[in-house]
């Protein structure tokens, strides 16, 4: 069932979450040790974030070091399968630019059309750690919107090879990522909302946005976006705050903004545990208000974690 199905049926706001496949080397049980708990609250869609491939350098003798591909978390499209074999429930597999190529692309989402996956979240995904800066393969794509339109291109019966005939025709639901503090590369927020404004005309059938702790700026990003002609789902992203050392690892790794007040109260609390109350309680009143205000879906990131999500969700529905 598609993303946008499920909100066109809802008559309530939904709960979705995003999770991330295990480290190389460990089993899928943590994961299906997460979800199990999860599952309480009813999700009607999880992601599954993609992650590309990282330089390591390995001792090779003499002084030397060995640079070394790997990836650290495989196993998208299989997570999605198990989820959806397991549960009954909507998978939706991030597709990134970054580390694949253009036919890599397309015999991943022939694939996920096989197990018959209706979602995918587009993403350009970010740099190498070590790069500093995003370098595409060199026969892959640069930006998420090429990305987009060779996902609706297969929707549309087109795949690379000109030459074959009577292709079958995907028909997968896209979603796009939105930042209500405007992408940390954009020169400003009436930047950012052009680009978006162009991949929703090229296909994107909904939005979900970056996290954030202020709500007006996911309510003032909803306004921005029905000005300029942008009117599909646009569903906000979550995170409970559990520790001190959040407040600047956050903004760090994700450029968002925390309110001044929040960050008082977190720099107030003297333990660990009042440091995560205050935490979970401010994401607590986030959602209440978002409910409140007609977000179509909450949507955590559950980093690998979900007992912070399992309070607030307990709290909320």
């Amino acid at each position: 069932m598609k993303v946008t199905d499920h909100i066109e049926q809802a008559k309530s706001t939904l709960f979705s979450v995003e999770v991330l496949p295990p480290l190389k080397g460990q089993n899928i049980n943590s994961l299906f040790g997460t979800m199990d708990k999860l599952m309480e609250f009813a999700p009607s869609f999880v992601d599954v974030t993609y992650h590309r491939e990282e330089y390591v350098y390995r001792d090779a003798g003499n002084g030397l070091l060995e640079k070394r591909t790997v990836r650290k978390r495989p196993g998208t499209v299989g997570i999605c399968a198990a989820l959806k074999h397991r549960y009954s429930i909507d998978p939706v597999p991030h597709i990134i630019c970054g580390g694949f190529n253009t036919e890599e692309t397309e015999n991943a989402l022939i694939d996920l059309n096989f197990l018959g996956i209706d979602n995918v979240l587009v993403l350009r995904g970010d740099p190498i750690r070590s790069e500093g800066r995003f370098k595409p393969d060199p026969n892959g794509h640069s930006y998420a919107i090429e990305l987009l339109d060779q996902v609706v291109d297969m929707n549309n019966g087109t795949y690379l090879d000109p030459e074959l005939k009577n292709t079958d025709s995907t028909n997968f639901c896209v979603g796009v990522a939105g930042y209500p503090e405007k992408h940390y590369e954009a020169p400003n927020l009436s930047s950012d909302l052009r680009y978006l404004k162009k991949k929703v005309e090229n296909g994107a059938d909904y939005i979900v946005t970056q996290m954030f702790f202020d709500n007006e700026a996911y309510f003032n990003f909803v306004d921005l976006c029905r000005e300029n002609d942008i009117h599909v789902p646009i569903i906000p992203g979550l995170k409970p705050l559990t520790g001190k050392r959040q407040l600047v690892s956050l903004p760090q790794n994700f450029y968002v903004n925390l309110p001044e007040e929040f960050v008082e109260n977190i720099e107030q609390a003297k333990t660990k545990e009042e440091v995560r109350e205050v935490g979970i309680d401010w994401c607590i009143r986030q959602c209440k208000e978002l409910m409140e205000r007609g977000a179509p879906v909450l949507h955590f990131y559950s980093m690998g974690r979900s007992a912070a999500i399992e309070e607030v969700a307990r709290a909320i529905f």
